[in-house]
């Protein structure tokens, strides 16, 4: 059996909006071991919409000497949209349609599927019971305004499974449903 685990950038305040806009002051060798360690673990990786188009607006003419754009560009990749009909970045499959949550279920049966940003995406599979693992990454830093993450959500009990404190003041949180 797979899982979906997302990692999120959050202040706070709970935004998760544009966090290329506030959070490297924060990213350190901590962060990176982090973040690299949940995307590691990955078979696929599982996007909304709008972080798709961030993405693929930028991964695909990166610096193909980095490894990490290796890892983006190669990496098989699922986007959950129902307007995104012929994606354009190598190796993405389009999920969508009335059955979208029992196709996230099938690929969720045998793959390990990772989440980077994609809050919408991230309220709806808690909602609806499919994200294993949600690891906060909580920055020190009240931003006022910005998309938060569960503005307008249901209640969805969690269950804390760890946590660690880095030197910048960001807290690693990891839940899981209860």
């Amino acid at each position: 059996m797979g899982s979906i685990k997302s990692g999120l950038f959050i202040s706070l305040d709970g935004v998760t909006e544009a966090p290329d806009t506030w959070h490297f002051g924060y990213f350190n060798e901590e962060m990176g071991n982090a973040v690299g360690s949940l995307m590691g673990g990955n078979d696929a990786m599982l996007l909304g919409r709008r972080t798709y188009d961030e993405f693929a607006g930028y991964w695909p003419n990166a610096d193909a000497d980095d490894p990490m754009t290796k890892q983006m560009n190669g990496t098989q990749k699922y986007v959950v949209s129902n307007t995104l009909t012929r994606p354009d970045w190598e190796n993405t499959t389009v999920v969508g349609g009335d059955d979208v949550y029992d196709q996230l279920r099938a690929l969720k049966a045998d793959q390990n599927l990772g989440i980077t940003g994609s809050g919408t995406l991230v309220r709806s599979l808690l909602a609806e019971g499919l994200l294993d693992e949600l690891h906060l990454l909580v920055h020190p830093v009240v931003l006022g305004a910005g998309q938060r993450l569960f503005e307008g959500s249901a209640k969805v009990p969690l269950k804390l499974v760890s946590s660690a404190t880095f030197s910048t003041g960001v807290l690693h949180l990891v839940y899981a449903n209860e």
